[in-house]
């Protein structure tokens, strides 16, 4: 890892220069800080997994156990509330329509956002449906069934699964690049799977390396780099052409989520801990931790709105851990109602 923001005045150098333009509004000198500004209150006491963040709908995304909780970025106002989930983990828009994914019973569920009806349930011929990605170059989604370790394709124009890529290792999540390949963390086997979205197939396994158990995903597409965060506190950028390990960094314990802001140049890995770590992208290949921002013990879920450069992150209240039981070792303690909350986190105003 090189941590060096300097440049040499070398020949090569200076071509480097001249081929890569930061990304737009990213500061080399002086990346943005970042703060907590807001908590939107949600209802209830079931737990949580994935946030997705929809820009153009100004939208997010919350699942919430049994149920989507959709929250309007503009106001914290909750605009619907998706039923009838057992056990969800991703939801993904799709036009006018959501994808969710039901983990207990091995469907996802497609609701109609116009009027918050569910219009069909596909069931996923895997195990553990989990983190899904739409790719709309092919009019796909494709949903990482977590516990069979495959991917389900599901053609949105017939709503039905039209291929299944064969097992991977427990998978978890995935990002796109728009040219038509998705990559996708394997928890088990530490690689990054990346696969031909046009043809439904597998084309390549990378190895992370040192990277333990990674989980959250995130991409720099204009750059081709991918931020896996692992359960060993690091974070590995991958080089997604070729998928060689740029640069390894330290992040906060306990990590789950990653996203990328193509507007700031930064990289963020959401930890149980309660710390945001914020690492960021000096050029592609020069990266280094700004800062690891305090958030709330448990905020391990993450997504980013690109438009407004807020940070999403859910987080709750916990009452006394029940005791073990053979039939459950590792109790979970009840979320306390009415705790759940989502914190908001953006750059602060520059300072004149």
């Amino acid at each position: 890892m090189n941590t060096s923001t300097g440049r040499a005045f070398a020949p090569f150098a200076i071509a480097g220069a001249l081929l890569w333009a930061p990304p737009a509004g990213a500061a080399q000198d002086a990346p943005p800080t970042y703060a907590v500004i807001d908590r939107i209150h949600l209802p209830g006491a079931q737990g949580w997994d994935y946030l997705e963040a929809d820009p153009a709908g100004h939208r997010l995304f919350v699942t919430r156990g049994d149920s989507v909780m959709v929250v309007d970025t503009r106001d914290g106002s909750l605009l619907t509330t998706l039923p009838g989930v057992q056990g969800a983990h991703g939801a993904v828009p799709v036009g006018d329509f959501a994808y969710v994914t039901s983990g207990r019973n091995n469907v996802v569920l497609v609701y109609d956002l116009r009027t918050g009806a569910l219009v069909d349930t596909v069931p996923v011929q895997g195990e553990g449906p989990d983190a899904l990605v739409a790719e709309p170059t092919v009019g796909k989604v494709f949903v990482m069934n977590h516990r069979s370790g495959n991917i389900a394709v599901i053609d949105t124009a017939v709503r039905r699964v039209t291929a299944t890529i064969p097992a991977l290792g427990q998978l978890e999540f995935a990002v796109r690049d728009g040219h038509g390949r998705i990559f996708v963390n394997s928890e088990e086997t530490g690689e990054i799977a990346v696969i031909d979205a046009a043809s439904a197939k597998m084309v390549a396994r990378w190895s992370l390396g040192g990277c333990e158990e990674p989980t959250g995903l995130a991409i720099d597409a204009a750059h081709e780099r991918l931020f896996s965060v692992c359960a060993n506190e690091r974070m590995a950028i991958v080089d997604s052409r070729t998928g060689a390990v740029v640069a390894t960094l330290p992040i906060g314990k306990h990590p789950d989520g990653a996203a990328f802001d193509p507007g700031t140049g930064m990289a963020f890995s959401s930890n149980g801990e309660g710390t945001l770590t914020l690492v960021h992208e000096d050029d592609p290949a020069h990266f280094r931790v700004v800062a690891n921002l305090p958030t709330q013990p448990g905020a391990r879920t993450i997504a980013v709105d690109p438009a407004t450069h807020r940070v999403y992150l859910t987080a709750a209240s916990y009452g006394p851990r029940p005791e073990a039981t053979a039939e459950n070792p590792h109790p979970r303690p009840p979320v306390v109602p009415g705790s759940v909350v989502v914190l908001v986190v953006a750059p602060e105003p520059a300072a004149h």
